[in-house]
């Protein structure tokens, strides 16, 4: 009876193994056939990791201005159309002479007369340095008088004052004369006798003329006598004139010219005397006087030899730049070599100062000014590359470069950003000022390394681990990662091999029992009469 019981347990077990073996082959194959029919999966490969920052800007081009008209008047000329390019300094628009103001017109006329004085300034001065080395000989050769007269010019110094004092002795003569009349009465008597015979002889003549027959345009004997007659009373007048003189009274303007003519004379002579006294015996301060006199002439001469000083050219050029700004008024000049890109001004516009014409835009180079967050700033380097992609600009990715990153933040409502600028490396005529780009800054990058996606990455207790689909079934295998890029991370550890088929999160597959949660790893737990256990098959 026992026999049987035990050979009826036995039986039992046959069975239920039997059973249980049959099952699990259904579950594994129904489990193989499902999972490889909704696995998604990837590979471990060489590639490149890239872990970038991300921002948005707007465009900004190197340099901007809004130019504005100086003057008011009235628009004569626009030389400039949107989109040319303009090198720095050529005329843009200009306004008609006839309605600028009086100040904008008088500069031209300043600007020739600072433009004529800076050429003065700046060319060679040969007869000016001729006549301040003439005029140091002179001050150096006065000193030298003072210092060692010679005895030709004490000599000489002497005799300018003997003859001043002649001449102020005669000057002194002739006003004492003043209050006796102009003649003495010899001179007066010599006069009257003058006078006698002169008209003595007139009457002669005059006697003779009346006893002469005939016409004296005709007859020559009257033509002769009329002839001496007339020249005998010219001879009567002037002796009259001359006695009347001698005898009459000095005008005021006389006695004046006579009195002035003493003063001068007195003057000559005290200057000649000084002259001869300095010479003679100078004092310390004439010495210092012509010292100072020659040291002025030498100032003089070196200054012209050496030309204009540096402050001399300094003012002269400001001048003509002070005078080119406000005839510049009339005007409008390119500031830099750019692109017209604005214009709000045509021929006949009547104008303000301050009316901005047109912008100008260099856009030679282009930047994207972005705001990074705290948090990524310290990842931030200049030199890094960047990829750079417009909403504007379809299907394009650009590349640029940080050139610069602020050390100032700003903070709006507690969120503290630093601004970052970014210049694009390979820019074209797509991109406008103030278009809004958006920016992934590469601020870590690893080439050649062993790649899996992100999504196959998993952690489990801790550690990441890869699911590796290898002849249909599904290994966990540990992993260590390195660089972790937007969708792709790099593997640094070996167990992981170029080629493996890795498995992505997201796939729906079916597995069963507890195991360690990896798809595939199940037990199988079957409770008899005796409590055993049988662990599932990997």
């Amino acid at each position: 009876m026992k026999k049987r019981k035990r050979i009826y347990w036995i039986f039992v077990v046959i069975v239920v193994l039997l059973v249980a073996g049959g099952v699990y082959l259904r579950v594994r194959a129904s489990q193989q056939t499902n999972t490889t029919a909704t696995l998604r999966t990837g590979s471990a490969a060489r590639g490149v990791v890239e872990s970038t920052v991300s921002g948005t800007g707007t465009v900004q081009s190197q340099q901007s201005a809004n130019v504005s008209w100086q003057s008011s008047g009235t628009v004569q000329s626009v030389e400039v159309s949107i989109g040319q390019l303009v090198q720095q300094d050529d005329q843009l628009a200009s306004l008609d002479p006839s309605t600028l103001p009086t100040s904008v017109l008088q500069a031209k006329i300043d600007l020739i007369s600072a433009k004529e004085a800076l050429e003065e300034l700046q060319k060679p001065q040969p007869l000016k340095i001729a006549e301040a080395q003439t005029a140091l000989d002179n001050a150096k050769q006065n000193l030298e008088d003072q210092l060692h007269p010679t005895e030709a010019a004490i000599a000489q110094a002497q005799l300018a004052v003997i003859n001043a004092q002649d001449d102020a002795d005669t000057a002194q003569a002739a006003v004492d004369r003043l209050q006796w009349g102009r003649g003495s009465e010899e001179q007066i008597a010599s006069a009257q006798a003058a006078y006698v015979v002169a008209q003595s002889e007139v009457e002669r003549l005059q006697t003779l003329y009346d006893h002469t027959g005939g016409d004296p345009s005709e007859d020559p004997a009257k033509a002769q006598a009329l002839s001496a007659l007339e020249v005998v009373k010219t001879q009567r007048d002037r002796a009259l004139a001359t006695l009347n003189w001698y005898n009459g009274e000095r005008s005021q303007s006389e006695v004046e010219t006579t009195l002035n003519d003493l003063v001068v004379a007195q003057g000559v002579l005290a200057d000649a005397q000084e002259a001869l006294d300095k010479l003679q015996n100078p004092s310390e301060q004439d010495i210092a006087l012509a010292q100072a006199t020659v040291d002025d002439a030498q100032s003089t001469l070196d200054a012209l030899v050496d030309g204009p000083t540096e402050n001399d050219l300094t003012v002269a050029q400001t001048r003509v730049l002070l005078a080119e700004a406000a005839e510049a008024q009339a005007s409008l000049s390119a500031p830099f070599t750019g692109t017209i890109t604005s214009l709000d001004v045509m021929a006949g516009d009547i104008v303000n100062a301050g009316t901005v014409a047109l912008r100008i835009d260099d856009l030679s180079k282009l930047y994207i000014n972005l705001s990074i967050s705290e948090m990524d700033i310290s990842s931030i380097k200049v030199g890094q590359d960047a990829a750079i992609t417009f909403d504007a600009i379809a299907g394009k990715e650009y590349q640029g470069k940080v050139t610069q990153i602020s050390m100032v933040a700003t903070v709006s409502q507690g969120v503290v950003n630093y601004p970052v600028t970014v210049q694009l490396t390979n820019p074209d005529e797509s991109i406008l000022p103030s278009m809004t780009a958006s920016v992934s800054i590469i601020v870590a990058k690893a080439e050649n390394v062993l790649v899996v996606p992100n999504n196959a990455l998993r952690t489990t207790n801790g550690q990441r681990t890869v699911m590796v689909l290898f002849e249909g079934q599904q290994i966990s295998v540990p992993v260590t990662v390195g660089l972790v890029g937007d969708s792709t991370s790099e593997v640094t550890s070996d167990q992981l091999r170029e080629g493996d088929t890795v498995v992505l999160t997201g796939s729906s597959t079916i597995a069963s029992g507890g195991g360690n949660g990896a798809v595939g790893d199940f037990n199988i737990q079957f409770e008899g009469p005796g409590g055993g256990f049988v662990p599932g098959i990997p």
